[in-house]
Order: structure tokens, then C-alpha cells, then sequence
């Protein structure tokens, strides 16, 4: 079968595809033919080894999973014995602790983060509705407890978590603020924000509005900056690890406003798999829909991976590894 793979750490022009041996499903696992895969920042960062303590994770030397793709979408071709949830052609969703999604085939265990897709969605669409909101919906409904009527303000929200947030804070019923550049405010307006500040014109945190949550979907700020735009009780969200974070989370427990990070990928897979069971039946329903940017064939990798570098990209970028989208 066909994979992207990287043997060192480095610069897109690191990954090639090649021919690797096919797996085989063992006791308890499903083969799926992989049809759509998110193309994400944790897969560039695994790709550049970058931040070097995040070697501990990729590997200290050279890459530990050579095969990156955290999650997918594809057709069940074998499943193992002992399998009772699935049967050989179902449509699926699936996420991985350890990459390796960025092929023609996966397997993965049942009882891991698996779902059968939502009817009336394409692969490429129900890949791109679970990779960024798997994320987000945590954050918002766990860490912050979001309710009706409350106020949000997404900074990144034209990227795959933001603009997962921006349509789930919405369907919670608060009032969202979306900041984005000038040149994707129609997008994350169309996507249910009540208000859009163009961070290329003003600072978010300076315009004197006060919200009830804050949640920095691309990591980019700090709860020092973000605090006075707090209101009594509120809290402030990123998903950017750091001992700055770890220390404010500690903090602030007991003060009337908070900092928090959620390691979301972290989670158990009967949680992920309750969520993805969720997020597709929101989309079935057109509650949140899929925003993507671009799609490549795995042969393009390299050109993919140099989009995500640039950090501009809309909603997901998916990889097509071949077969109806």
C-alpha cells in the first residue's frame, strides 16, 4: 500500500511516499480503506520534531511513527475476529493515539475511537467535522461549561478548532465573537459568530468587552493578556501547552477568574467515541458543518504540509488516498 512517510525530522521536503506492507487485522481490530485524512499542526510539529521537548512524544532521535494522520475516514475491508460493532463495508470515523493515517489502509481496534459515519456526508467532510470540533467540544461544554446565554470570544476562529467553536458555541446558545483576519470574517460570520474582530486592526483583548469565556483556539495568547477582557467568574481557555499555563491553571483554582488547558487527545477512547457519535449526528442534522480549505492525494504531501506551515489555512486540509471522497 501506498503511505506518506518520514524517516527523519525536518522540512516538508523530509516526506515521500512509498510502498509498505499492507497490515493485517488481529483479534479485536478492523482494516479500514482509508478514504479522507485531517492533515494537521500536531502532524507538522511531529514532522519537525518542533518543540524539541515534544521529542519525548515523537521520538528523541528520528521520528517514532514514520506514518503520521491522527484521523480518518474509510470503508471497513476486514474485520478481525471477536469484532461485533462493525461489518466489512461500513463507512467510518476513526481517530488514532499513534498516527499512521496517512496511508491507503489502518487498522485500529474496536473498542478505540471508532464510529460509523453520519449518512449524507462525504469521507472528506466527516473527517473535517471531527478532527478540529473533537477538540473544541471539550473545551467549551467540559472546561467551561458553556451555557445559553453566555458570551464567547474565539481567537483563531477561522482554523479547524475555531471554526468547529464558533458552530458549537452557537448551538450551546452564547453569544459568540470570532477574531480572524479581514480576509476570513465573512467566512466565520457565515459560520454563526454575532461579532468579528479583525485582529490585523485591533487587539481583541483591548476593545474594553468583557466575556464569560475565552478560548484561544490557536494558542497564540496568554491568560495575561486575556485576563482584563474577563468578567467576574469567567475563564480563559488555550490549547497551547506550557509551564506558564500548567502554573496559571494551579493558580487561579480559587480566584474569580481562571486559566485552564484540556489535553483532549488524551482522553479515553470511550469519550472520543461518544463525541464523534454526537458531532456526526449534529452534522446529519446541519447543526455544524464541515469547513475545508483544501484537499491533496497523498503524492502532494509535501505541498500539503508547506500549506499548514504557513498557518492560514480555513477549517481542515484533508488528504484524499484515493477512492469517493
Amino acid at each position: 500500500m501506498k503511505a506518506v512517510v518520514h524517516r527523519a525530522f525536518g522540512a516538508p521536503e523530509v516526506l515521500s511516499v512509498e510502498e509498505v506492507p499492507k497490515p493485517t487485522p488481529k483479534a479485536g481490530e478492523l482494516l479500514i480503506r482509508i478514504r479522507a485524512a485531517a492533515l494537521t499542526a500536531v502532524d507538522c510539529a511531529a514532522r519537525q520534531g518542533r518543540p524539541f521537548s515534544a521529542r519525548l512524544a515523537f521520538g528523541p532521535f528520528s521520528p517514532r511513527n514514520p506514518v503520521l494522520g491522527g484521523a480518518c475516514a474509510g470503508d471497513v475491508e476486514v474485520v478481525g475476529t471477536g469484532v461485533r460493532r462493525f461489518a466489512i463495508g461500513d463507512r467510518v470515523v476513526a481517530i488514532s493515539g499513534s498516527f499512521g493515517m496517512h496511508a491507503e489502509y489502518v487498522c485500529v481496534r474496536e473498542d478505540s475511537a471508532v464510529t460509523a459515519m453520519s449518512s449524507g456526508l462525504t469521507h472528506a467532510e466527516a473527517v473535517a467535522v471531527s478532527e478540529g470540533a473533537l477538540t473544541a467540544l471539550p473545551f467549551l461544554r467540559d472546561a467551561a461549561n458553556l451555557r445559553a446565554g453566555q458570551s464567547i470570544l474565539v481567537n483563531g476562529a477561522s482554523g479547524s478548532v475555531g471554526t468547529a467553536a464558533v458552530q458549537l458555541a452557537q448551538h450551546l446558545g452564547a453569544e459568540v465573537t470570532g477574531v480572524c483576519s479581514t480576509a476570513n470574517i465573512e467566512l466565520v460570520r457565515s459560520l454563526g459568530a454575532h461579532e468579528i474582530i479583525d485582529y490585523t486592526k485591533e487587539g481583541f483583548a483591548r476593545n474594553r468587552r468583557t466575556y464569560d469565556v475565552i478560548f484561544d483556539a490557536v494558542g497564540k495568547s496568554s491568560f495575561a493578556y486575556c485576563r482584563g477582557a474577563l468578567k467576574r467568574g469567567g475563564i480563559y481557555l488555550t490549547t497551547a501547552p506550557s509551564m506558564a499555563i500548567l502554573g496559571q491553571t494551579l493558580w487561579t483554582k480559587l480566584r474569580s477568574k481562571k486559566a485552564r488547558i484540556e489535553f483532549t487527545g488524551l482522553r479515553p477512547p470511550r469519550e472520543k467515541t461518544k463525541d464523534l457519535v454526537l458531532l456526526g449526528e449534529l452534522a446529519g442534522a446541519g447543526a455544524i458543518r464541515a469547513v475545508i480549505d483544501r484537499t491533496y492525494p497523498l503524492e502532494q504531501a509535501a505541498e500539503a504540509h508547506g500549506y499548514v506551515d504557513t498557518g492560514r489555512k480555513r477549517g481542515a486540509v484533508i488528504m484524499l488516498a484515493g477512492g469517493p471522497g
